[in-house]
This record gives C-alpha cells, sequence and structure tokens, in this order.
C-alpha cells in the first residue's frame, strides 16, 4: 500500500470516527479535507452523514416567492436586484389566501416544508404584518415553514417566532473576504447579526452560500469555516451553484467544475455533521450522476417543484424517477401532523408505471429483472 500523502495524514488526524460536532475548524483543516483524494472524500463524508441521517431519506421543501423584484440589495448574482436589468417585473406581496393555496398543494405534491421568500432589505411593518398572517395560515396546514426576508431584528424576529415560523433563511453567500466582491449595500456582520436574532428568538436557521461566483477555493473553505463556527450549526444549510443570470455581473462568469461543487458538500457534511446539507439553486442545470453524487457526499435536502425563487428547478416528475432510480425517499418529519399519509402518496407517485419506465430506460433493459426484484422487496418491506 503506497505511503499516505502529508495532505491525507493532516485531514484524517481532524476527523471524528462518528463525525463529533466542533465549531473550531481552522481554514488550514477544512483545506486539508477539500484536498483529500475525492474517493476518500466522500467515504468521510458518508461515514459521517450515515452516523446522523438515514442515509436514504431527502428532506423536501418547496419554495415559493411572496413578493418578487426591485430589491434594494446589489447582490450581483441576483435577478431580483433593482440595480441591474434582467427583465424580471416587480411584484407586489402575494395575498394570504394565494400562498396558502401553493402551501397546501405542495403539501400534496410531497414537501414537508415550505419556504417563503420576499426581494426586501428588510420587512416593512404593514407587510409584517400579512407575513405573520402567512406563517400561521400554513403552520396550520402541518408544514413546516420557513421564511427569507432579508435582515431582521430582535423584535420583528421574535414575533416570527411567536407565529410560529420554524426556520429563517439568511445566508452568507461567501467568505468574509470574497464579500466585498459580491455585495456593498450590506455587511457581513449585518448578516451575522441577523442570524444572532433569529437564534435568540427560538427559531432554527437556514443559512448557507452559493458556490461558483469566481472565487478563490480557500474562499469556499472560510465560507464553511463561518457556517461551522455558529453555534449551533445551522439546523439547515443550501449549497448553491451559481445560476449565471443574463443582466446581473455574473453572467460570464467562468463555470465551477461539477467535482469541486461535490467536494464542498461532503466537506460541508463533515463540517456539520446534524444539519441538513441542502443541494439547492442550479439543480436544473446539473445531471443525475452530480446529483447521485451530491447525495453520495452527504446531501440530503432538496428544493421539489417547477422552479425557485426566480430560477427554474427540476420538474417533481423527474425528481420522483430520480428518487426511484436511487432508492431514496422523502424524510418524514415529526412536525407534519399528516406525515405518514404525505409519505405513503409521495412514494405512491414514485412507484407509478412511467416512473419505472423511464428508470428502466435510463439503466439499461440488461437490468430490467434486477430492477423490478428491488422494486418488489421495496414494496413488501413498506407493507410490513
Amino acid at each position: 500500500m503506497p505511503p499516505a500523502s502529508h495532505e491525507t495524514r493532516a485531514a484524517s488526524q481532524t476527523l471524528a470516527p462518528r463525525g463529533e460536532i466542533r465549531h473550531d475548524w481552522t481554514v488550514e483543516e477544512i483545506e486539508a479535507l477539500f484536498a483529500l483524494p475525492f474517493n476518500d472524500l466522500l467515504f468521510h463524508a458518508q461515514r459521517v452523514h450515515r452516523a446522523h441521517f438515514d442515509p436514504n431519506a431527502v428532506q423536501v421543501s418547496t419554495l415559493l416567492s411572496i413578493k418578487t423584484g426591485a430589491c434594494p440589495e446589489d447582490c450581483k448574482y441576483c435577478p431580483q436586484s433593482g440595480h441591474y436589468n434582467t427583465g424580471l417585473g416587480k411584484e407586489k406581496l402575494l395575498e394570504v389566501e394565494k400562498v396558502v393555496e401553493q402551501a397546501r398543494a405542495a403539501r400534496e405534491a410531497g414537501a414537508s416544508r415550505f419556504c417563503m421568500g420576499a426581494a426586501w432589505k428588510s420587512p416593512r411593518e404593514k407587510d409584517l404584518d400579512v407575513v405573520l398572517e402567512m406563517v400561521r395560515r400554513v403552520k396550520a396546514l402541518g408544514l413546516e415553514t420557513c421564511m427569507t426576508l432579508g435582515m431582521v431584528d430582535n423584535d420583528q424576529a421574535g414575533r416570527l417566532a411567536e407565529a410560529g415560523l420554524d426556520y429563517y433563511n439568511h445566508n452568507l453567500d461567501t467568505s468574509p473576504e470574497y464579500y466585498g466582491e459580491i455585495i456593498t449595500t450590506r455587511t457581513y456582520a449585518d448578516r451575522l447579526e441577523t442570524l444572532g436574532h433569529v437564534r435568540q428568538a427560538g427559531m432554527k436557521v437556514c443559512s448557507g452560500g452559493i458556490l461558483g461566483m469566481g472565487e478563490a477555493p480557500r474562499d469556499r473553505a472560510a465560507l464553511l469555516q463561518q457556517l461551522a463556527r455558529l453555534e449551533p450549526h445551522p439546523e439547515s444549510v443550501p449549497i448553491n451553484m451559481l445560476v449565471k443570470v443574463p443582466g446581473t455581473p455574473l453572467e460570464d462568469v467562468e463555470d465551477l467544475d461539477p467535482i469541486e461543487f461535490i467536494r464542498a458538500i461532503a466537506v460541508a457534511r463533515i463540517l456539520m455533521p446534524a444539519s441538513h446539507v441542502r443541494l439547492s439553486a442550479g439543480r436544473e442545470q446539473m445531471s443525475d450522476s452530480t446529483q447521485a453524487l451530491a447525495f453520495l457526499a452527504g446531501a440530503n435536502s432538496i428544493f421539489y417543484g417547477d422552479q425557485l425563487l426566480t430560477t427554474g428547478n427540476p420538474q417533481a416528475e423527474q425528481d420522483r424517477a430520480l428518487f426511484a432510480r436511487l432508492g431514496l425517499h422523502p424524510e418524514q418529519r415529526n412536525t407534519c401532523v399528516d406525515d405518514v399519509q404525505m409519505h405513503s402518496r409521495v412514494q405512491a407517485d414514485v412507484d407509478t408505471d412511467l416512473v419505472h419506465q423511464a428508470a428502466r430506460q435510463a439503466i439499461g433493459r440488461a437490468d430490467e429483472l434486477a430492477y423490478d426484484a428491488t422494486r418488489n422487496v421495496t414494496q413488501d418491506a413498506a407493507r410490513a
């Protein structure tokens, strides 16, 4: 057996056998993880993942834009920024009933969490009252609730928590060092302060970043370090691949190597063992093979449906077919009053003839008998 490289030995020394929770990772330790041979990195990530989660369960969320466009922030990746001409129209805050209707449809399609996003720097008082009613009504459907509304202060965070909001999303986007190249209208400290208000109010934190914005590899390590330093870790960590939108300053940035993206997923899993790592924006541009590697690397959450805030997302039928091919299933959430029924509906959808036909074509006729045998075993286990 060839001797292990210096990077492999250094990284292995930082890895606890079952992925114990740490908040003291250094950038150098994280860079050593990124430098591991790809197979070794995924092996370590899988080991950590299996110590904390069902490796074949994926948490499913649906995201709805409740107020689109004309955002005063200048985030260089965002088509909703009022600073750029991307052809995206300005829309008012949606009516509560329309949001509830969308949430009900998301629940029926298999989502366990309903996320609502508004293009604001921070919510105004009159808008916050409407948002609070949205939270209460969606929560009453038995769904977990998540909001992203920009910056919130202590009072606003407390009122959202009182209304029943489970998660608040506020991404760090990139490293502190690269942040000024992407956003100038709010500081990194502003973002961390909002996360502090959210945590103090008793809500769960959803916070991650965007890869492929021209950042250096060290910036990806530094972003993950910032997230891993939060105590406790964010319960949900969305890892986004930049969706290049014409009209934004990043429309011509060089594509990120998908393997580097998978490395980031694996490192996030190792650094934050008990967090849900979400394969988020950019999935529409990813091949099934890249998505499969992401799940192998420790991603265990997705957005489900045709669209995110303003960018495309794989259609639900495609996701069901991919889940069937990989043997994945939606994660059941104790906060959903009718999780068992919802889980059964989604599994029934996955088990349709149409989906199985597509899956058989994808894996080849030679594997049909093995595939059908596996399906029968799965059905028998489900009945048991």
